[in-house]
C-alpha cells in the first residue's frame, strides 16, 4: 500500500498539482485511520490533505480512478436495492451464461438478444437500481467493447463501441413513455420535467460506470502508471488558450475570478508595504535635537504609491482571440488596482472599446461585444500590426503620458506587412513601461511571418503567456 501510495502523489506531482513533503505525510497519517473497504471515504481523506484548490480536483479525480480502480467493492447483485423481477432476470441470465459456458459459447450477456438487454437495463434504470446498472456496464464492456490484450487503443474508442450497441440515446425517450404509462393520472408539466431530468441523470451515472469499467479493465492490462500517463489533462491555469477546448473553456472561466480576487489582493499589498523611499535629511536633523544633535533615528521619504495608468492593445484575429478575451477580462476584473484602462483591439483596423465595459457590470458580456461590434476590419481582416499601430499612435498617441504602462498582446504574426516598428519606439519614449504578450511559445516566435523580436526591442520585455498561470505571473508585474 505504501509503494501504490507513493506512485499516486509522484502521478498528481507530475500531472501538475503541489503536493508537498508534509502534505504527502498528512495524508499518510489520514488513511491509517481510515478503513481501506470503504472507497469513498478513503478517496476523500486523500483529497482532503493533498488538494488544496478546487479547480484540481477533476486531476486528482483522475489519478484516483487510475491508481484505484481494481480496488473498489465488488459488485453484489440483488442486494435489496432493486425489485425482484430484475433479480429474477439477472438469474436467468447467469444461468444462459452457465448453459452458453457448458456449451463451449460465450458467457455473459452473449445468450441474450438485443432486446432483452436493453429492456433488462431500461427496467435497472427506472427503479434506480445502482447494483444492477454496475453489473450491466461491467457485462456490457465485456460484450460490445471488444478489448483486447496488448491492443494499443485509447478508453473512447472501446466507449463508443459499447454506447452504440446499447443505444442509449432513444432509452431516455423510452423510459419516459413507460413512465405515462404506469402513472394513474396524467403527468403535469413539472412532474414530468423532473421526471425526465431524474431519468438522464441515471443514463448519465450509467455511462459513468461503463467508463468506469473499461479504465478498470485498461489499468489491468496496461499498468495504472502507463493509464495515468495516457489519461494525464493539464490543470485549468496550464491550459493553453490557444488550444483549449470547450470543456477547458469553461474551466478556464471558473478559474478566472478566484485568481482576479487573489491578484487584486498581492497588488494592493505590494504597492501598500513599498519601499522606503530616499533619507529625508531635514526630518532627520529635526529627530536629533532629541538625542543632543546625533542622528540616532534616519528618517526616509515614504512615497506615495500612485496606480499606474494601463492601455491594452489587443490582437483579437483567429486563435489569438481567445487569449486576447481571457487576458481583457482579467485586467477589467482588477481595474480597480489602476487609476486608468484603456482598450483597444485590432485586426488590420483599430477601435477603442472602454466604452464597452463601463457598460456593463459582466465582463463576458463585454467581450461578446468587443467580438462582434468593434470596427477592426480594414481591408481584407488579416491581420496588420503595422496599419492598426500606425492609426492607435495617429488618434491616440497624445494621451500617452510618463504614468502610462502599454500592454501590447498577440502574435506579431503581420501576414508579411509593414511593421511599422517606430510606432511602438514612440510609444517607448513617452510611456512609463511597453510590455508585449505572446501567447506562442517562444520557439516560434521570429519564425515564418511572426515579427515579435522587431518590436520586441522597443519595449521592457516581451513576455510568453500561454496560459492563466504565465498570466498571472506578467500581472505582478504591472503594479
Amino acid at each position: 500500500m505504501l509503494e501504490l501510495l507513493n506512485g499516486f502523489v509522484v502521478e498528481l506531482r507530475n500531472a501538475g498539482l503541489p503536493v508537498s513533503l508534509t502534505e504527502n505525510l498528512d495524508a499518510m497519517e489520514a488513511v491509517q485511520h481510515i478503513p481501506i473497504e470503504d472507497r469513498d471515504a478513503f478517496k476523500y481523506a486523500l483529497g482532503a490533505t493533498l488538494i488544496k484548490n478546487h479547480a484540481h480536483w477533476r486531476s486528482f479525480d483522475t489519478v484516483f480512478e487510475v491508481y484505484f480502480s481494481l480496488r473498489g467493492p465488488e459488485y453484489k447483485i440483488g442486494d435489496g436495492d432493486g425489485d425482484s423481477d430484475i433479480d429474477e432476470m439477472w438469474r436467468e441470465m447467469q444461468e444462459q451464461q452457465q448453459n452458453a459456458e457448458g456449451n463451449g459459447g460465450q458467457g455473459g450477456m452473449n445468450g441474450m438478444t438485443p432486446e432483452e438487454i436493453a429492456q433488462m437495463l431500461m427496467q435497472a434504470l427506472m427503479n434506480g437500481d445502482q447494483a444492477m446498472m454496475r453489473a450491466m456496464a461491467k457485462q456490457s464492456v465485456q460484450r460490445f467493447a471488444g478489448m483486447e490484450p496488448g491492443r494499443p487503443v485509447g478508453g473512447t474508442y472501446y466507449l463508443y463501441r459499447t454506447l452504440r450497441n446499447l443505444d442509449l440515446d432513444g432509452m431516455l425517450d423510452k423510459m419516459m413513455e413507460q413512465s405515462r404509462q404506469d402513472a394513474p393520472d396524467d403527468l403535469t408539466t413539472l412532474e414530468e420535467r423532473l421526471e425526465k431530468e431524474e431519468y438522464a441523470d441515471r443514463i448519465g451515472k450509467f455511462k459513468g460506470e461503463i467508463e468506469a469499467e473499461i479504465r478498470r479493465r485498461l489499468v489491468a492490462d496496461r499498468g495504472a502508471e502507463a493509464m495515468a500517463k495516457t489519461l494525464r489533462k493539464p490543470l485549468p491555469e496550464d491550459v493553453e488558450f490557444m488550444h483549449a477546448s470547450r470543456d477547458e473553456m469553461t474551466s478556464l472561466k471558473k478559474s478566472l475570478q478566484p485568481l482576479t480576487r487573489k491578484l487584486a489582493a498581492r497588488l494592493a499589498r505590494k504597492r501598500k508595504h513599498g519601499r522606503k523611499g530616499p533619507l529625508d535629511f531635514r526630518s532627520t536633523v529635526r529627530h536629533s535635537l532629541s538625542y543632543g544633535g546625533v542622528p540616532a533615528e534616519p528618517q526616509f521619504k515614504y512615497p506615495r504609491p500612485s496606480k499606474p495608468e494601463l492601455m491594452v492593445i489587443a490582437d483579437i484575429s483567429g486563435s489569438v482571440a481567445a487569449f486576447a478575451r481571457f487576458t481583457l477580462m482579467l485586467v477589467y476584473a482588477i481595474s480597480g488596482q489602476f487609476s486608468k484602462v484603456r482598450s483597444f483591439v485590432f485586426i488590420d483596423g483599430l477601435d477603442e472599446v472602454t466604452d464597452y465595459f463601463k457598460a456593463t457590470e459582466d465582463i463576458s458580456e463585454a467581450i461578446h461585444r468587443v467580438n462582434t461590434e468593434a470596427d477592426v476590419v480594414w481591408v481584407d481582416g488579416h491581420s496588420d500590426y503595422g496599419h492598426a499601430f500606425e492609426v492607435f499612435w495617429n488618434k491616440y498617441g497624445k494621451d500617452i503620458g510618463p504614468k502610462t504602462t502599454v500592454l501590447l498582446l498577440g502574435d506579431a504574426r503581420n501576414n508579411y506587412h509593414a511593421s511599422q516598428s517606430w510606432v511602438v519606439k514612440e510609444i517607448q519614449q513617452k510611456a512609463r513601461h511597453v510590455y508585449w504578450l505572446n501567447p506562442e511559445p517562444k520557439s516560434y516566435w521570429n519564425t515564418g511571418d511572426s515579427i515579435v523580436g522587431e518590436y520586441g526591442t522597443f519595449t521592457d520585455g516581451v513576455y510568453e503567456c500561454r496560459n492563466l498561470r504565465q498570466l498571472e505571473g506578467f500581472v505582478e508585474k504591472l503594479a
